[in-house]
């Protein structure tokens, strides 16, 4: 079972910042999830709509400059980082699970990842998944891994899956059980379970064939300290 570091070590640092991406590769996660907004053509990443919870502002992100957003404290002086500021800081080294949040977003990260592929990156060196369908829809025939996020009971993920032609189904942890683990790689598709921070549950999701887990303290399952 894999383990995805949720916006980095978001348990142990300021989450979707670089400062939480490399504890988390240091930590030793298999891969990164990371969340992105797209705010006047750029992307960056940042899990709200607003700036309350994660920086020393306030307020709507779209009622700022992307140069006002990036001059904000992220959290111990971090700053609110670009996607391709984060891609760089891994470089190859794990998966990036890039999640989509709001809309306009798929056309723009699909055109940066195929920039990255053009410089050797590979199409499965990603996932993109989102709670939005019409995003994931847009990027249908991109050949990047789409994951589809489910806030509920995803035991009617078929249709959607073969529709969006899913790699993946990212579930809730209070979601899974063995029935759909079974359904879900009978149908062809990885399952992915959110947001897994105890180690009694890593461990009974491993014991029934989860693929991945995402996780704000990747060091619980890699038992790799940093």
């Amino acid at each position: 079972m894999l383990c995805i570091g949720h916006r980095g070590a978001g348990g142990h640092e300021p989450e979707n910042t670089l400062r939480s991406v490399r504890r988390a590769l240091a930590m030793g996660a298999d891969g990164i999830e990371i969340d992105v907004h797209c705010l006047e053509g750029a992307l960056i990443v940042i899990h709200d709509s607003t700036l309350d919870r994660t920086t020393n502002s306030s307020g709507s992100l779209r009622r700022r400059t992307l140069a006002q957003v990036r001059s904000l404290d992220a959290g111990k002086g971090e700053r609110i980082p670009l996607l391709s500021e984060v891609l760089d800081a891994l470089d190859r080294r794990v998966l990036v699970n890039i999640e989509l949040k709001g809309r306009h977003t798929a056309g723009p990260v699909r055109n940066l990842l195929q920039d990255y592929i053009a410089r050797g990156w590979a199409p499965g060196d990603f996932i993109v998944s989102s709670f939005y369908r019409a995003e994931l829809l847009r990027l249908r025939d991109s050949g990047l891994p789409v994951g589809i996020l489910f806030a509920r009971s995803p035991r009617l993920f078929r249709p959607l899956a073969h529709t969006l032609r899913a790699w993946s189904i990212h579930v809730p942890l209070a979601q899974v059980t063995p029935r759909l683990v079974s359904a879900v790689h009978a149908d062809g598709r990885k399952l992915f379970v959110f947001t897994v921070n105890k180690r009694a549950d890593m461990d009974r999701l491993d014991h029934m064939g989860v693929d991945a887990i995402f996780s704000d303290y990747p060091d619980r399952w890699t038992g790799k300290l940093s």
